[in-house]
């Protein structure tokens, strides 16, 4: 393995970047691993780590995808493992499923920065560069209370299970709700596992088995949200729509009255810091373990604040 062996060329690795503002390395591999490039989400994520490194020089990046499966991705850190590559910046698929791997990734020497999804006990992970996605929840619920100040019933569509995101998003909708149970209502809450076509599918059962619609559909990511506005327009109700992620299909709803509004977390700002952190590992610098960029409202009165804005058609 050559694990120490380029991090010990302290002049190559690393100098200041004026254009990126993300350190510079000569004749690094690194790893990245996205749980499903079917998502646009982690596609953009992506295409950020990429034009990150590529700005950055010096940078060969093994692009992998883990096609929704925990089997897959855990096969291709193993694969880097044995390439003894400088680094991997990985996203999990699975929080806990995950683990092993990443730890035999640690185990041999080779640094590991998790984005967007974090993984569970393993020791020695360098930093975690995400969105604080309880925020992100808390955030949606706010913007639900200034719409409904009397009150609300409430479908919940959540994540895919096991999936960080979807469990600190969730909780954040209840850290702010669950104290006004009396005024908001979850009528239902059923996973729509981060697809469209579930967020539709899930959606329309939900409303079939409802007395009345609800007041607003909150949704842990915008393909869901998505998913679920055209069941909604189809039946010609009125109900605001809260989504995750801030896509460029997204933020077109947001304009034309689709959705109500978006949560923009800042995936390529995530991918182009843990590219930083992971080079300032490699410099030898402390790195800080925890590093969460807060997530903000989209509506049709801010778009200009969202990362991805100059992609809508």
């Amino acid at each position: 393995m050559k694990h120490f062996t380029k991090r010990t060329l302290v002049s190559g690795i690393l100098a200041a970047s004026m254009l990126t503002g993300v350190a510079k390395a000569q004749d690094l591999t690194i790893a990245s691993s996205m749980p499903a490039l079917e998502f646009p989400f982690f596609v953009h994520m992506q295409k950020s780590l990429a034009a990150a490194a590529e700005a950055t020089g010096g940078i060969a990046l093994i692009e992998t995808d883990g096609q929704n499966s925990s089997t897959k991705q855990t096969g291709d850190v193993e694969a880097a493992i044995i390439q003894g590559v400088d680094g991997i910046i990985i996203s999990p698929i699975d929080a806990v499923a995950m683990a092993p791997a990443l730890q035999q990734a640690v185990e041999a020497g080779i640094p590991v920065v998790t984005i967007d999804r974090r993984v569970e006990g393993v020791d020695g992970i360098i930093s975690h560069v995400g969105a604080d996605n309880v925020k992100g929840g808390e955030a949606q619920a706010n913007l639900i209370i200034d719409m409904f100040p009397d009150g609300a019933r409430i479908v919940n569509l959540q994540g895919q299970p096991g999936a960080s995101p979807a469990i600190d998003r969730n909780q954040g909708v209840h850290n702010i709700l669950d104290s006004m149970s009396d005024k908001y209502e979850f009528v239902a809450e059923q996973t729509a596992n981060f697809a469209r076509e579930q967020g539709a599918s899930v959606t329309e059962a939900i409303l079939a088995g409802l007395d009345s619609p609800p007041d607003v559909i909150v949704a842990a990511n915008d393909d869901m949200a998505l998913g679920a506005l055209q069941v909604v327009q189809e039946q010609g109700l009125d109900i605001a729509i809260l989504g995750f992620d801030a896509l460029p299909e997204a933020l077109g709803s947001v304009r034309d009255g689709g959705l109500t509004a978006t949560t923009e977390q800042f995936p390529g700002g995530q991918t182009e810091k843990a590219l930083e952190v992971l080079l300032a590992h490699l410099q030898g610098e402390s790195v800080e373990p925890l590093i969460l960029l807060n997530p903000i409202m989209i509506t049709s009165e801010n778009l200009d604040q969202s990362e991805r804005i100059g992609e809508v058609q």
